[in-house]
């Protein structure tokens, strides 16, 4: 099964853009090699991202250009709506949902509100309506990717940095970095990066791709400053750039 879901996954990203995708675009730099990923995880999956032609810019949800598009280094190819709601923590929050969709583990797609509610997509699939802090049954079952999307902006409208923060597991060692990964600080507003790839050199130093949306709405965007690698050895000028910090790491459960 692991097998058929690394075949499915390029071919739905090399249907996109032609195999260029984040793994593919961004070559390891000399002395370095990339971090092994199992076959079907998040992390390979995240390393599998169809990304837009290379000089697209970060646009807005209603089209105009993004102020942080002067740090793109790629566009992921992926929806950004049609309304102001996928914003940093809701990015993080689309690519998790979007792999565990993909992989039918419909039962772990799960996201607290801000005010603690759980808000499950089996409930969202089965019928069930958010309705005065409570799930209503209104409808008939539906698995379907659009049925999918309505449940994810539900959770944007909701969620935030400060309930994905809580929901994450710290990461203890930095040693232990992977694709997946989110450096994360929550607050009104905080922000968050999630980690594409991975890289390191014989002595284990690292270096990381980053991804972002940011507010308002935008696509989200591989980050660069000086380089799109980053490593805690170099400074970078990247708005939030400071939470680029151990004590911020938090991984999915």
């Amino acid at each position: 099964m692991k097998n058929l879901f690394t075949i499915l996954t390029l071919i739905i990203c090399c249907s996109f853009t032609g195999a260029d995708n984040v793994s593919t675009r961004f070559k390891t730099p000399s002395g370095y090699t990339r971090q092994a990923v199992a076959a079907g995880s998040f992390g390979a999956w995240l390393q599998n991202l169809p990304l837009k032609p290379t000089g697209t810019h970060t646009r807005l949800f209603n089209g105009g250009i993004a102020r942080t598009d002067a740090y793109t280094a790629a566009v992921v190819d992926i929806s950004v709506g049609k309304h102001d709601l996928q914003q940093c923590a809701d990015a993080v929050m689309r690519l998790r949902g979007e792999y565990l969709y993909l992989q039918k583990k419909y039962d772990a797609i799960s996201f607290n509100f801000v005010s603690g509610f759980k808000c499950d997509y089996l409930h969202y699939a089965t019928g069930y309506r958010y309705k005065n802090g409570q799930w209503v049954k209104q409808t008939g079952k539906d698995y379907g990717y659009k049925t999918f999307m309505n449940y994810m902006n539900l959770v944007f409208s909701f969620a935030s940095t400060i309930s994905l923060e809580k929901e994450l597991e710290p990461v203890r060692d930095f040693k232990t970095l992977q694709t997946g990964d989110v450096f994360i600080r929550g607050g009104a507003p905080g922000h968050c990066f999630i980690v594409m790839d991975v890289i390191e050199d014989v002595h284990h130093n690292k270096q990381f791709l980053l991804a972002q949306s940011f507010m308002p709405a935008q696509n989200i965007q591989i980050v660069k400053d000086s380089s799109p690698w980053f490593s805690l050895a170099r400074a970078n000028n990247l708005p939030y750039g400071d939470i680029i910090n151990p004590i911020y790491l938090r991984r999915f459960r």
